[in-house]
């Protein structure tokens, strides 16, 4: 691990290589797993606000699942996330013609309907983010269903934190990644 600023960053965000495949796993990670997305506190507020101009990109199962827990729910372990439709997928999913699973609040905003993307913990997936009184913690999270982003992302040779790069800068601004980008090409020395 190494530091920048108030934040703990683990090698692997520059070691390994990342790329979506979305027609090999088609978008499973929003689909597979045990809890929703997490939230940050102000992200709960959004999720309220802009509900009713998403609504018409969700599936009615989405629908129902939203106006019968919420627009976000306390998971297990105490912190915001998204519900969940019948334990499985998030409920702000939607299914393209071809069966990817896709996000129907990035699809409202990549329409103009809304100025907000989607989740920030989803924006930068596969990176996760844990916060601490002291620092904040960020992490590689390493899931077999992302097997094939994994690969794709060695052949074109594309590291997870230029993968995400729009989602740190969004998380902790432009300087930090800035500084992410120098010890990246220190370590690759």
């Amino acid at each position: 691990m190494f530091q920048l600023g108030k934040t703990l960053v683990s090698e692997e965000i520059i070691e390994k290589d990342f790329l979506c495949n979305l027609n090999a796993c088609k978008g499973g990670c929003c689909v597979d797993g045990e809890a929703g997305a997490p939230l940050e506190d102000k992200e709960t507020e959004i999720l309220v606000d802009i509900y009713r101009d998403v609504k018409p990109f969700l599936r009615q199962e989405g629908i129902a699942a939203i106006e019968e827990q919420g627009a976000f729910i306390r998971g297990e372990d105490g912190e915001w996330e998204t519900p969940l439709v019948n334990g499985s997928e998030c409920a702000y999913v939607i299914i393209s013609d071809d069966g990817i699973t896709k996000c129907g609040l990035e699809e409202a905003y990549n329409q103009g309907v809304t100025k907000w993307k989607k989740p920030v913990s989803c924006h930068l997936y596969p990176v996760r983010i844990k916060e601490y009184t002291e620092f904040t913690a960020v992490n590689y999270h390493k899931w077999e269903i992302c097997d094939p982003a994994c690969a794709l992302g060695a052949e074109l040779q594309v590291p997870i934190y230029k993968f995400v790069k729009e989602a740190l800068i969004r998380k902790f601004g432009n300087t930090w990644y800035t500084e992410l980008e120098i010890v990246a090409k220190e370590y690759a020395k």
